[in-house]
């Protein structure tokens, strides 16, 4: 299959004792479905797979699997820093059933790119022929990443690697991409907020994304991808102002105040990175997520505050965005959003 259009990256939604919510997963998966989803992506980073065990991590896998059946497609999130592990993972995965792996480049050991290509990726595309084996590489959160020099000599090598997630921000790299790799060769969007830019530039010419914005908003995500993939770039620009909001609050930047032990006070910025942000909305709107494992925890109210009134503006300007959310979770999203005790009991 050639991987394109809308993939979201899942969150795995937890109760509030931080286990796994596995009803709420449920209920998410079937949301995702209705609202035409192209697939899904189970525990990548939106998923929380640092702080899954390997049992919850598998098990993940296999629901989402056996709940999307023939539905829509899934990619499975099998990466690691070790390869064995990522070979026992991907094994497990295939076992049940799956098609595809997403593999994000070794984090913290930080292998070269060599030794990416050589140690990690031709092993596993190697052991598993038959399935589709996905480089993700993101180098702010992995500290290296494949170049593009060696994605093109894997995909020469290996007819299962056939695409890669993008999440590197660079779009002369991306246009490197795809003219090393040529037009049948996949780059997906790994950026909710370039991904208009990656797929109507025509050096680059992506062909969808995974997205983290879709957990909340999978049709609105999933029509402007459509639009786009028909050269309809004006209607998908027009469907992008109106979600932009949105598409910024994957990452939040606010400042906070700290007070020093000499009682002197001090302003730090920080950033709440993904999937901190959406599942605070998704909490915030009534939707099962849960909280994040430690170490992420709970943004101050300025970033709560951010989230919310992307939100806010969203539903203000253009209620049938977040209509199928209130729709399908029998939730008042209206009310939800003016509560001020839902959104305080989010933030620290």
């Amino acid at each position: 299959m050639r991987v394109q259009g809308t993939w979201t990256a899942i969150v795995t939604p937890f109760t509030s004792n931080l286990s796994v919510d596995w009803d709420g997963l449920q209920k998410n998966v079937e949301f995702q479905i209705s609202q035409g989803i192209t697939g899904l992506v189970p525990v990548g980073t939106t998923g929380e797979s640092p702080t899954l065990d390997w049992d919850e991590h598998n098990l993940v896998i296999e629901r989402v699997l056996a709940l999307c059946s023939n539905r829509c497609g899934v990619i499975a999130g099998t990466g690691s820093n070790s390869t064995a592990e990522t070979v026992e993972s991907t094994r497990h995965a295939v076992k049940a059933g799956a098609k595809a792996v997403l593999m994000v480049d070794c984090y913290y050991n930080g292998p070269s790119s060599q030794e990416l290509r050589d140690e990690y990726y031709s092993v596993v595309a190697s052991e598993f022929p038959d399935i589709q084996i996905v480089p993700y590489v993101i180098p702010g959160r992995s500290g290296t990443a494949l170049a593009v020099e060696d994605l093109a000599i894997l995909a020469a090598k290996f007819d299962n690697i056939a695409t890669v997630k993008e999440a590197t921000g660079d779009l002369e790299r991306m246009a490197k991409t795809r003219a090393m790799l040529g037009p049948e060769f996949s780059i997906m969007s790994g950026d909710d907020d370039i991904t208009f830019t990656m797929m109507s530039d025509q050096a680059i010419k992506a062909d969808g994304v995974i997205s983290v914005v879709s957990n909340v908003i999978p049709g609105s995500v999933a029509k402007m991808v459509q639009l786009l993939m028909q050269g309809d770039i004006a209607g998908a620009d027009r469907l992008r102002n109106v979600i932009a909001p949105l598409l910024g609050i994957v990452t939040v930047k606010v400042d906070n105040e700290r007070v020093l032990p000499n009682g002197d006070t001090a302003t730090v910025n920080d950033r709440y990175r993904n999937p901190l942000p959406i599942k605070t909305l998704m909490a915030g709107l009534g939707m099962p997520a849960g909280p994040c494992r430690r170490p992420l925890g709970k943004m101050t109210r300025a970033g709560v505050g951010v989230v919310r009134a992307a939100a806010t503006k969203v539903w203000e300007t253009n209620p049938e965005i977040l209509a199928p959310i209130g729709e399908f979770y029998g939730v008042d999203i209206a009310k939800r959003l003016s509560d001020d005790s839902i959104w305080n009991e989010l933030a620290i």
